[in-house]
């Protein structure tokens, strides 16, 4: 199996290296990251404020400032959610994501220049032009690794948008090291760091092709549509992948692109929203970004802290795959209202686990483990398996829990007949 991927479909696998590095990888880098100059960033913060006024902060507003530092990332990531769908849909996501990597070079450049022009600020607006490409970037990925897949390994191809986060924390661990970039000396170029891998997409991928489904569905040109899959996966028959993307294109043509409200409201998404909605939320509440963005718990990660961990890897592959049951009309949307979840729900973790931390202590991961536990439930119940489906199988998977059993008598995209009439409620 891995020799067939490497000979038939190393187009495939090449641009999904190229994909994880500028997509999942920096949002895992920058989580993980951030915490090991912690001590350093506040004393840089305080003798700052030293040169310019003649006295120290107090260090209740050291840390106000720091934790405002942490977590303006995720206003960034979120403010980058909201113009992602946009914009994808309106200039296609190769071109979004180069747009994106110069975003966090600026960025770099930033963090690189803070300690020499003696200003704090700067690592407070290279964290902020951090999120920002994150924002882009984390919903970018999956989309674009899903529709450049071909069916049968879409299962494997999803998995590795979690593959490359957790690469991206685990690389900021070791270059987070006192004896690496984590020294007192070093960590402005720790934090600007992160800019190398946004380098290396920005080179490489002008040289891969647009996604299959976008130039068929959107631009639509079927020969610039095979030559992509030729380049992706090789040689060989792939005319019934043609064949799923044409219907999805056929099913699109009797529909509108909703706006993130219709999507809310529309009837045949209800279910797909609560699971997106589910996975999000335990994503934040899972117990992994508190340990990683964590003030004052640095003795205290214990085993449910690995539980956590290893459960935030069974929740990104459910996310990553959950991208399919959206056909490209809803996707944009969608991975608009999940951003916008992860984001926010990533700023307020960063500003109250530190007072959660000092009330309960240890146990405050009591808490995380009670959420990751019902989140296993609902996923069991209510998520269908994707794994060799097209994305109108599993519509018509979901279509059984948001019609009934004795309303999915439906028509060839899927939707009931009483409702082809009109997509905005």
């Amino acid at each position: 199996f891995i020799f067939v991927l490497q000979v038939q479909f190393q187009g495939l696998l090449q641009m999904i290296l190229v994909l994880g590095i500028g997509g999942s990888f920096p949002y895992g880098f920058h989580i993980s990251v951030i915490n090991y100059p912690s001590v350093h960033i506040r004393k840089f913060i305080n003798e700052t404020w030293i040169d310019r006024h003649g006295s120290p902060l107090h260090p209740e507003t050291i840390m106000l400032l720091w934790s405002f530092i942490v977590s303006v990332y995720g206003i960034g990531g979120f403010l980058g959610s909201l113009c992602c769908g946009y914009l994808t849909t309106k200039y296609r996501k190769k071109k979004c994501q180069m747009f994106t990597n110069l975003i966090m070079l600026v960025a770099a450049l930033f963090m690189a220049l803070s300690k020499t022009a003696k200003s704090f600020e700067m690592i407070l607006v290279g964290r902020f032009l951090y999120g920002i490409g994150a924002g882009f970037s984390l919903n970018i990925h999956p989309q674009y690794v899903g529709e450049i897949s071909p069916k049968k390994l879409r299962g494997f191809t999803n998995a590795t948008v979690a593959v490359f986060l957790t690469l991206g924390k685990l690389t900021g661990q070791v270059v987070g090291l006192r004896e690496i970039l984590g020294s007192e000396a070093l960590w402005p170029w720790l934090l600007a760091s992160s800019g190398l891998s946004a380098l290396l997409q920005l080179v490489a991928l002008p040289f891969f092709p647009d996604s299959p489904s976008y130039l068929l569905i959107q631009k639509g040109n079927e020969e610039a549509c095979r030559k992509a899959i030729r380049k992706l996966w090789g040689q060989g028959d792939h005319q019934a992948e043609i064949d799923d993307i044409i219907k999805e294109k056929g099913a699109m043509a009797s529909t509108k692109t909703l706006r993130v409200l219709e999507v809310i409201k529309e009837r045949s998404l209800r279910w797909q929203l609560y699971v997106l909605v589910t996975v999000m939320t335990t994503l934040q509440l899972c117990g992994i970004n508190a340990v990683e963005c964590s003030l004052h718990t640095q003795d205290k990660r214990g085993s449910i802290t690995n539980l956590s961990k290893s459960m935030l890897l069974n929740q990104l592959r459910i996310l990553s795959q959950m991208q399919h049951p959206f056909s490209q009309s809803y996707r944009p949307s969608a991975f608009l209202i999940v951003g916008c979840i992860n984001w926010m729900g990533l700023f307020v973790l960063g500003m109250i686990f530190p007072v959660i931390v000092d009330n309960l202590g240890p146990l405050c991961f009591l808490i995380f483990l009670g959420v990751l536990v019902l989140s296993a439930i609902f996923i069991y119940l209510y998520l269908p398996e994707t794994k060799g489906k097209s994305i109108m199988e599993i519509k018509a998977e979901f279509n059984k829990l948001n019609f009934g059993k004795k309303e999915i008598s439906v028509t060839e995209n899927n939707f009931p007949k009483e409702q082809l009439y009109c997509t905005k409620l």
